[in-house]
């Protein structure tokens, strides 16, 4: 089975088209492919399909490393655009994909970066039922008590402002994210970012994962720190510094996003026969 190793900002895809796959991707075989050592060592699985409407270019499903699926990714929709640019799906600079959290708009604009325009943010969603109209809210997780900015970019985020760089930096996510992500207020689970100013239209902001962990970087996540930071005052657009580079958020009035940044390819591969039939025993 062939695939392609893609990574933006540090945040890896594994990229397999569908007509490719011997077996139905189920929870269990995407943990084993994603896993450390054992496996190819992923931040998740890209799954590029035909797509199911005229005017599209492929479907995109989006799936974590503890196999559940994603609605959307900024990062990893970033990947497979260029992917499928390179791979020969359209030669188009402009078109079309679709996702489970809707219709995802690219325009190409080099070899390795492209910007998405992501539809419109929402303060208000089902990922967090019990919120004001301008999802703000506070909980407790743990020993903190935190007052955060609910986003919905097409899956929900979490965003927390902190008092400055040093705090940013000093904050343990792979202790305090898993409670904030798995909080009842969220019953879909959420992302997590934690942002601070650094000057006019430029934020610093870590990001914890829904069903993968801290991260280097995340598209989505940037996103929703991006709306938080602009929605509290903060001036658009805005550049997101994360671990693994910076994005660029544009935010209209109306909160109409468009993402853009780079990615490229690692590598190609093809798993063996041994672990094809490994992962066929699997369920």
């Amino acid at each position: 089975m062939d695939f392609e190793k893609w990574q933006a900002l540090g945040n890896d895809y594994m990229i397999i088209e569908d007509a490719a796959l011997p077996w139905a991707l189920t929870p269990a075989r995407i943990r084993a492919v994603c896993a450390g050592h054992t496996g190819v060592f992923s931040d998740g699985i890209l799954l590029l399909s035909a797509a199911d409407e005229p005017g599209f270019v492929a479907r995109l499903r989006i799936f974590n490393p503890d196999g559940s699926e994603a609605e959307l990714s900024g990062n990893g929709v970033r990947e497979a655009i260029l992917y499928l640019r390179r791979r020969g799906w359209t030669d188009a600079a402009t078109f079309s994909i679709e996702t489970s959290a809707g219709p995802v708009h690219a325009r190409i604009t080099s070899e390795r970066t492209c910007s998405v325009e992501m539809g419109q943010a929402r303060l208000r969603s089902a990922d967090f039922p019990s919120g004001a109209p301008d999802g703000r809210g506070q909980l407790t997780a743990g020993p903190h008590t935190w007052r955060f900015q609910h986003v919905q970019v097409g899956n929900p985020q979490c965003a927390i402002v902190v008092a400055g760089e040093t705090e940013l930096a000093a904050l343990d996510l792979p202790a305090i994210g898993p409670g904030i992500e798995h909080h009842e207020l969220f019953p879909n689970r959420t992302n997590v970012s934690w942002f601070t100013a650094l000057a006019p239209g430029r934020i610093r902001a870590r990001i914890f994962e829904r069903g993968v962990g801290e991260t280097s970087a995340s598209g989505t996540g940037a996103t929703g720190a991006a709306v938080a930071y602009v929605v509290h005052g903060g001036q658009a657009p805005v550049t997101v510094v994360l671990d693994g580079g910076e994005l660029e958020v544009e935010v209209s009035q109306d909160l109409h996003i468009n993402l853009t940044g780079w990615a490229i390819p690692v590598f190609r591969g093809t798993l063996s026969a041994e672990f094809v039939k490994e992962l066929h025993a699997i369920e």
